[in-house]
């Protein structure tokens, strides 16, 4: 029992350090970011953290932050680091804010890094996954920010005003700042790694149920995907898709166990997204990588058959980039 207990206490170190060693690349490493391109034609390898993924690009931040735009292909291999049973392949949708990543390519023309090859470590997967499920912690942490940033704004204002107050106004400027930096430490600290999704809008969740202990599409959970993708079409057509990126996320009630529930709801969202794909051709560099929240998340009381039926679920959310859409409050 003392023998397990010591693994456990060591585990958990190995997982803090790791977190701690990436948080301080994306977040003290963001005062010091700057770009820093790749020579036309120069074949490089390096490392970092991804520190924000748009589309098939993402930014990788070494430690003293400098930044390189990679550029992700469907020729792009995607994998763990050598091991002695050799690589696991991963699809790009793994590529996700707080990785810590090791890239090799070649640079083009635009000083963007053109990836032959991306590769990480699986304990580095697992804690990025682990914190997935913080985005609304943050959306509470950005809104003490901002309610911080505006107090800071309003004491500004009255320091213009008079200068008999300017000393008092600047105190109380300087003490919102320390609240406003303050408030971004426990929000990065709460959700370090977390995906980018805060700089996307929801325009559209699809949901697509399945029967009990069932990961297989049925007539009805096909015509509901086939609605969705007939109406992604015709925004299509008028213009509307710029910046869309799709997010797949499984569900499943509370028949069964925990551990169970989690690897049905993943079956699930991987069913959705493998009858996307061979149907309707979706690119898989359109896709932030998917999540079965197993039996966390209902929507509906799982004490009835026709709640738990609404928790079997998979939800299809169409998300569109904010400073593409010109929703982001600056």
């Amino acid at each position: 029992m003392r023998s397990k207990a010591c693994i456990v206490k060591l585990t958990i170190t190995v997982l803090t350090l790791t977190a701690l060693s990436v948080l301080s690349v994306l977040g003290q490493g963001a005062k010091n970011a700057h770009l820093v391109p790749v020579p036309p034609g120069s074949k490089q390898k390096l490392q970092g953290v991804i520190s924000t993924r748009d589309n098939d690009t993402f930014k990788m931040r070494d430690p003293v932050g400098a930044e390189t735009i990679v550029v992700v292909t469907p020729s792009t291999k995607v994998s763990t680091h050598n091991k002695f049973s050799g690589k696991d392949k991963y699809q790009v949708t793994y590529l996700m804010r707080g990785l810590r990543v090791q890239v090799q390519g070649v640079g083009d023309s635009n000083g963007n890094l053109i990836a032959d090859w991306v590769r990480f470590n699986e304990k580095d997967l697992r804690n990025a996954q682990a914190v997935e499920d913080t985005n609304e912690l943050a959306e509470e942490n950005a809104a003490r920010l901002a309610e911080a940033e505006a107090t800071a704004k309003k004491l500004a204002a009255q320091i213009e005003e008079t200068a008999a107050i300017a000393q008092l106004a600047n105190a109380k400027a300087d003490a919102a700042q320390r609240v406003a930096d303050q408030a971004f430490k426990d929000a990065a600290m709460a959700n370090a790694r977390i995906n980018g999704l805060d700089s996307y809008d929801i325009i559209k969740t699809i949901p697509v149920l399945f029967a009990v202990g069932s990961s297989t599409l049925n007539a009805d959970a096909r015509a509901d995907i086939d609605e969705a993708a007939m109406w992604a079409k015709s925004e299509k057509e008028k213009g509307n898709t710029n910046g869309w990126l799709v997010e797949v996320v499984g569900f499943a009630d509370r028949t069964g166990n925990t551990a169970k529930n989690r690897a049905l709801s993943e079956r699930r969202a991987k069913t959705v997204i493998n009858y996307l794909v061979l149907q309707y051709n979706l690119d898989l560099r359109r896709l932030v990588q998917p999540y079965g929240y197993g039996e966390s998340k209902p929507i509906a009381s799982n004490k009835t058959a026709a709640g738990r039926a609404e928790n079997r679920r998979v939800e299809i959310r169409i998300l569109q980039n904010k400073g593409i859409a010109n929703t982001i409050t600056k």
